[in-house]
């Protein structure tokens, strides 16, 4: 983590030259050392109990436990100042840049996601206030959120309407005081009720009665589960209940929540039927927070499985005996362990890069002094989110797949938490939008719509490195396959292009293998950008070597993926036969 921050990508000198004067080395090794030692004291030993126990329903209350230790952690970490570390210093937050915020959030997700899940919205609910709310509504919800007294939730499905949010049917009914009544249903709402706080604070999508059809005729209202006036007042229950909790494959430790809205109070936020692009300030938030999620657990499961693979004894090495005094090598010694380690490793140092680079982003396109700058940063954290979201996901499954794998039938049972991870990570590729719908997002909004804007920055600073370090020993076996991919990225985007001018169908048809290969790319290139930064560090030569030896690895056995998405992409809509869409 530090390696990524601070040699990578130089986080300090950025932080200071964007006026987070507070954001010195020495202050930020203190947070991660303090992060650590919470999330490993307090988080990762509820991991397991979480998931044993899971949260409970009152239903003649509709009042939500969460399991054994979960409020008491909770309590924990807002009294050690978790929980507005990145919020504004005028709401009672510490001030700090986004990207300092990402390694606590990626060592909560690796010591318990489902407890993490608690306060992941309360940020994304901060920034939805912070951007579109009226003042009245920041002094009254947003220095709640920010101490942790309350947390905040993001209500947008319907059970009829998912990603297609032009189809809800929540209704929004103009009082007299200014206020309105919600009235409607909401499904898989993550801590959408809980025993953490005395209040929470939903941001709900809903229709006014005078509302267009579809997704332009959508407003956005906060809705506390406790009343709260103009004054900041806190008065009595909302009309807002938890009506059932879903029972799921993993995250049992998270309350995800039917709640129904009868006449709940609530109030506009923004303008009338703008709530989307409210929402969306929201969104991104998570997807990028879901993307590390992702993160957290392959580098959990890649720590546990790297233990267990130099622990158990198991034949010998095919070359013969490495542990001769043993009745057996461990199995660490045979190339396919190996090759599954080096997997689950390339993808997560590769993938905390991307990561922390897209928060570094975040940081600069709101903060920078330059206004061209914080174009550019904001055109290409816009692009990168459907990467980072959709690949260190995926990669999460892998990995925790790949990790469970090393274990034997001594994973697939529950003694050493591997199969927990497994169930864990399958739900992040699919909220805050699926896989599909983040291909979608790349390649039919970030590419076709948007002309590319976010990409052609990328190209060029892959360019930009290439031409700085072309004459560079230390990455000769990198610089020339880099340029060659980001070519053929550049072309396979043009050729998509020109066959979706005549065939809309050929979106679809490509987004899923566009978006992988692209997070190959980019992988490809935060590698050798990591070679170069340990050469250039003050690391120790046996870190350098790793680093150089990972991405080798990268590049010879994980970057070829490509070829089988770009043939997949070649193959067209026509690769797609036509299937009977009619029930019967």
């Amino acid at each position: 983590m530090r390696f990524v921050l601070f040699d990578v990508l130089g986080a300090e000198a950025q932080f200071q030259r964007m006026g987070f004067t507070d954001a010195t080395r020495d202050v930020l090794d203190a947070v991660l050392d303090e992060a650590a030692r919470f999330t490993e004291t307090v988080l990762a030993p509820l991991n397991g109990v979480g998931d044993r126990e899971g949260c409970k329903l009152d239903q003649a209350t509709g009042k939500v436990t969460t399991p054994p230790g979960f409020k008491q952690a909770y309590t924990q970490f807002v009294e050690g100042g978790w929980s507005g570390l990145t919020s504004p210093a005028e709401f009672g937050g510490q001030g700090m840049p986004h990207a300092a915020g990402v390694p606590l959030k990626e060592m909560i997700d690796a010591a318990n996601l489902a407890w993490g899940n608690f306060p992941l919205l309360s940020h994304g609910a901060t920034e939805a206030l912070l951007h579109h709310g009226e003042a009245w509504q920041q002094e009254a919800f947003l220095k709640p959120l920010v101490e942790g007294r309350w947390t905040g939730t993001m209500c947008l499905t319907e059970p009829h309407c998912g990603t297609d949010l032009g189809l809800l049917r929540t209704r929004a009914e103009p009082q007299a005081d200014g206020s309105y009544a919600i009235t409607g249903t909401k499904i898989f709402i993550t801590a959408g009720e809980h025993d953490f706080t005395d209040n929470i604070v939903h941001l709900v999508l809903a229709r006014l009665p005078d509302a267009p059809a579809g997704s332009k005729g959508i407003s956005l209202f906060v809705v506390p589960k406790r009343r709260v006036d103009r004054d900041g007042k806190v008065g009595d229950a909302n009309a807002v209940r938890c009506g059932s909790l879903e029972h799921k494959m993993g995250i049992h430790a998270s309350a995800t929540c039917v709640l129904n809205f009868d006449g709940a109070e609530g109030y506009l936020i923004g303008h009338p039927h703008k709530g989307l692009a409210a929402m969306f300030t929201m969104m991104n938030t998570a997807r990028l927070a879901v993307g590390l999620q992702g993160l957290g657990l392959s580098d959990r499961a890649l720590q546990n499985a790297l233990r267990y693979s130099r622990e158990r004894l198991q034949m010998r090495a095919p070359a013969g005996p490495m542990f001769p005094a043993k009745p057996a090598d461990p199995i660490i010694v045979h190339p396919d362990v190996r090759r599954m380690l080096l997997t689950c490793k390339a993808l997560v140092e590769g993938g905390r890069m991307m990561g922390y680079d897209a928060a570094l982003q975040v940081d600069i396109a709101h903060h920078a002094p330059d206004h061209a700058e914080r174009k550019l940063a904001d055109d290409l954290v816009g692009f990168v989110t459907p990467i980072v979201k959709a690949c260190l996901t995926e990669w999460g499954v892998e990995c925790t797949y790949h990790a469970l794998q090393c274990f034997g039938g001594h994973g697939y049972i529950a003694e050493h938490g591997m199969e927990q991870l497994a169930r864990d990570a399958r739900i992040t590729t699919l909220y805050e939008g699926t896989t599909g719908i983040q291909a979608l997002d790349l390649l039919g909004r970030k590419i076709m719509q948007m002309q590319g804007a976010g990409l052609k920055v990328f190209l060029g600073q892959v360019a930009a490195f290439c031409d700085a370090h072309g004459n560079d020993p230390a990455l000769a076996d990198f610089i020339a396959p880099l340029r060659e991919k980001a070519a053929q990225w550049q072309q396979i985007t043009m050729q998509v292009g020109k066959r979706a001018a005549a065939n809309p169908d050929e979106i679809g048809a490509a987004s899923y293998d566009y978006l992988m290969y692209s997070g190959y790319v980019v992988l490809a290139y935060w590698w050798a950008r990591s070679v170069a930064a340990a050469e250039a560090s003050a690391q120790p030569q046996a870190f350098k070597d790793d680093k150089r030896a990972t991405a080798r690895f990268y590049f010879a056995r994980i970057l070829p993926r490509t070829l089988a998405h770009a043939a997949a992409i070649e193959s067209g809509s026509a690769g797609l036969p036509e299937l009977d869409v009619a029930i019967a």
